[in-house]
């Protein structure tokens, strides 16, 4: 999520609201829907206010040079900003539906609270309904989403209804799943298209549940791997790349490779600087170039079981070079950024990048221009 300095119409309350050119309403609107118009000049104005007194009451105007047309947003009239909550033109969409988790992560980059956020749905169904046209992919995440029930099967069953085409990939520590009256309320008859995102960290219950700092999460989460697995749903398992991981990565990936092939992949990430993460500086903080033998034979474990692996978060210069065809454009537009070194770099369009805090923190690597493709 973007937030912007902005201006809006004196009333105008904080809901979802589609950005619309002016010249551009008449042909788009529908009355079901709030229109926000990026105005100009006092005539823009002027014209916006006909159309409210002539009764188009889900209408508004704001002044914010960094609207764009089919964003989403919610204004905040207190602070004279607004939200961007969705952007067309983004590679990766997401919809945050709760801060409330039932791990506490070493690493997590959005530490979790207790108080109830339940109108953060209430915004994502918003959100939904607002966008104009329909993206090949939206993530779902937290916190942790089974927490919330019949309610996230809302949020599933809405995107499905207004999104169609739409792939949802939603990040769950996959918990809840082991618990068959959540599992039941969240499966039973979903047909909009989910790909189950999973963290896993060892190869055993004392790894797993370190990381995640929860006592029998590891069997919960194999349990709900399963119980998905049962059902057809594809499954990506997700690996932060933090010391105690590191130092098990070749038995996880083996131990993946003979329990779990049926995984459509699993992705290999790099830690964000950001949250617990900071607070674990001793065990989160590492140069990634000092792991290319364990990364090396991880990979060559995955690659035996014929288990399709991926690498996420990471420069491609954190990689040796028989891995780097493997790594992915991940990070999400708004927070990514390069650094100075990477000025001039040959793999520059096709690499990940940076987190934009990585300066406050740590980059995953010393990052190390690369000067030709090979």
């Amino acid at each position: 999520m973007r937030q912007s300095p902005g201006n809006v119409r004196p009333g105008t309350s904080r809901k979802a609201f589609r950005a619309v050119p002016l010249a551009e309403l008449p042909a788009v609107w529908q009355p079901e829907l709030s229109y926000i118009v990026p105005i100009r000049d006092d005539s823009d104005i002027a014209c916006v206010e006909a159309l409210i007194e002539k009764g188009l009451t889900n209408l508004s105007w704001i002044t914010c040079s960094n609207i764009e047309h089919g964003d989403v947003i919610f204004p905040r009239p207190d602070r004279n900003v607004v939200d961007i909550s969705y952007r067309e033109s983004d590679l990766h969409h997401t919809l945050f539906l709760t801060n409330r988790c039932n791990s506490n992560c070493l690493m997590c980059s959005q530490p979790p609270t207790k108080h109830d956020d339940g109108w953060l749905i209430d915004e994502a169904l918003d959100i939904v309904r607002h966008i104009r046209r329909s993206p090949s992919s939206i993530g779902i995440t937290g916190g942790e989403p089974l927490l919330l029930g019949s309610r996230l099967r809302q949020v599933l069953d809405h995107i499905e209804e207004v999104h169609p085409t739409t792939r949802i990939d939603l990040l769950t520590n996959g918990r809840l799943l082991s618990d068959a009256t959540v599992a039941s309320t969240v499966l039973d008859g979903l047909s909009a298209q989910v790909a189950w995102l999973i963290p896993l960290y060892g190869h055993a219950h004392m790894l797993h549940d370190f990381v995640v700092q929860a006592p029998g999460a590891y069997e919960q989460t194999l349990e709900g791997i399963l119980r998905l697995q049962e059902r057809g749903f594809p499954i990506q398992l997700r690996v932060v790349l933090i010391e105690p991981v590191l130092d098990w990565l070749e038995d996880l990936c083996d131990f993946v490779g003979k329990n779990l092939p049926f995984v459509r992949e699993v992705a290999l990430m790099a830690c964000e600087p950001v949250g617990f993460a900071l607070a674990n500086d001793d065990i989160c903080r590492l140069d990634l170039n000092d792991w290319q033998v364990q990364l090396s034979r991880s990979s060559r474990n995955l690659s035996r079981y014929g288990v399709r692996h991926l690498f996420m978060n990471t420069p491609l210069c954190a990689l040796p070079p028989e891995l780097r065809s493997l790594a992915q454009r991940s990070i999400s537009d708004w927070k990514q950024v390069y650094s100075d070194e990477c000025t001039g770099c040959a793999a520059r369009e096709s690499c990940s990048g940076l987190f934009a805090w990585h300066e406050r923190a740590w980059a995953p690597t010393k990052i190390t221009r690369i000067e030709e493709l090979a």
